[in-house]
């Protein structure tokens, strides 16, 4: 079965939408959650992994490894085939399925709740590496000036201001959402249009925790490469990150060029930090082509989970000198 759902970034259904202005909204303040079952998931890193580029005799399982396997979520990326969930009739909606997974962080000892919808799609699934950095940023917040691996790099961005962060292919925020507590940041969060409703929920969700941890979240629609919402947005931020967003071979382009435009169009230095876990053998010609312009540098690399041969890495790019 191909896979036509490209998840956080998927041009092909985003074009199905009108053309719309970013949506800008700010949640920090207010609001609260329910009660919900805690789950909080460690990676620690044991064994160094070879570059994207120089493995591609790795035989993975997309299919298996799309999403992370949790024992109380759906996280099946064959779900509009399940046999369990009705397709719905002619001129009826589809069936909603609500999942809330709370994310306790020691750093802060407060808790994040998001809300997933598998049946609408990967994008509004929590994905492995989304979780591998909000364990990281927990625990440079622990130990910020010891055993991090982001430390060296978060350490540099400390200003008398707050941070600021633009995260790509948000998803269902977990990150966002996470880094603006956990830093006191000012973080926006992106995607397509049709994903930022769920996405300004879970904002919104969790606004009374940013509010007591000096952090906020806004909420823009960005649709990679499309200067519009580039322009929109504005370049005015410290750190760019974003979780899993290489997986389509049609979507390196338009990322490419999103991270040109913030990255090589800023007056300041700026840095994406990027978790990824590798699919597909065909991933290493983002690299290749990311390397033109970027110098790409391995921060981190977990152990493999749940059987898999590959465990999730943390990259950081930055513009190769006199690029701008």
């Amino acid at each position: 079965m191909e896979i036509v759902e490209s998840g956080k970034a998927r041009l092909a259904q985003g074009k199905q939408h009108n053309p719309i202005s970013p949506i800008n909204r700010t949640a920090a303040g207010g609001g609260g959650s329910q009660n919900h079952t805690s789950s909080y998931i460690h990676y620690m890193s044991t064994q160094e992994q070879e570059q994207e580029d120089d493995d591609d005799d790795i035989d993975i399982n997309p299919f298996t490894m799309l999403l992370l396997s949790d024992s109380s979520t759906t996280n099946n990326p064959n779900d509009d085939d399940d046999d369990d969930v009705p397709s719905p009739s002619p001129g009826q909606l589809p069936m909603l399925q609500l999942e809330n997974k709370d994310y306790y962080f020691k750093s802060i000892k407060s808790t994040v709740v998001i809300q997933q919808l598998p049946s609408q799609g990967l994008s509004f699934q929590l994905w492995p590496a989304a979780t591998t950095l909000v364990t990281l940023l927990d625990n440079h917040r622990c130990h910020p000036t010891t055993t991090s691996p982001l430390s060296a790099l978060l350490n540099t961005l400390q200003s008398p201001r707050r941070l600021r962060i633009l995260e790509l292919g948000s998803g269902t925020g977990l990150v966002g959402i996470a880094a603006a507590a956990i830093l006191g940041a000012n973080v926006t969060v992106t995607d397509l249009p049709h994903v930022i409703p769920n996405l300004q929920f879970n904002a919104e969700a969790n606004s009374a925790v940013l509010a007591i941890h000096g952090g906020s979240v806004d909420v823009a629609a960005l649709d990679w490469g499309e200067n519009e919402h580039m322009e929109a947005i504005g370049r005015e931020f410290d750190l760019i990150i974003g979780s899993d967003v290489v997986y389509h071979d049609h979507l390196y382009e338009p990322l490419i060029e999103t991270l040109r435009f913030f990255m090589l169009g800023s007056e300041m230095k700026i840095v994406f930090l990027m978790g990824h876990l590798k699919r597909w053998k065909k991933e290493c010609v983002f690299f290749k082509k990311a390397k033109k312009h970027f110098d790409v540098e391995v921060l981190h690399t977990d152990s493999p989970v749940n059987g898999s041969r590959v465990g999730v890495i943390v990259y950081r790019f930055e513009a190769k000198g006199g690029q701008s």
